[in-house]
């Protein structure tokens, strides 16, 4: 139960990201009002999971995956550029997660 908590944070948090994205400065409400329920619901779920899993592992899949799904959403809804560098830093992000993964394990 509590890898499927992380992934709804991971869901929430980056939809809250790309809104504060699409709030331009948190000037449009509509988009204003995703970022405040997307980030609360994220934290609350994380905050679940902890309760039976690792922190350093679970931090580092939320926050790495979370990294890797705004950068492509950010890529397919704002037409943002992927260069060369940009895609060494998601390799090295998928290769640190995977390394806090198995060197800390995800269930206590």
């Amino acid at each position: 139960m509590g890898l499927v908590l992380v992934a709804g944070a991971i869901a929430f948090e980056v939809m809250a990201t790309l809104a504060l994205r699409a709030s331009h400065g948190l000037s449009r409400l509509g988009p204003s009002a995703l970022v405040v329920v997307g980030y609360g619901t994220a934290f609350v779920l994380l905050a679940l999971a902890l309760k039976s899993l690792n922190v350093g592992p679970v931090y580092a899949v939320w926050s790495g995956v979370g990294t890797i799904g705004a950068f492509l959403g950010g890529v397919w809804l704002f037409d943002e550029p992927v260069r060369p560098a940009t895609l060494i830093g998601v390799t090295l992000i998928v290769i640190g997660v995977v390394v806090m993964y198995l060197g800390g394990g995800m269930e206590q």
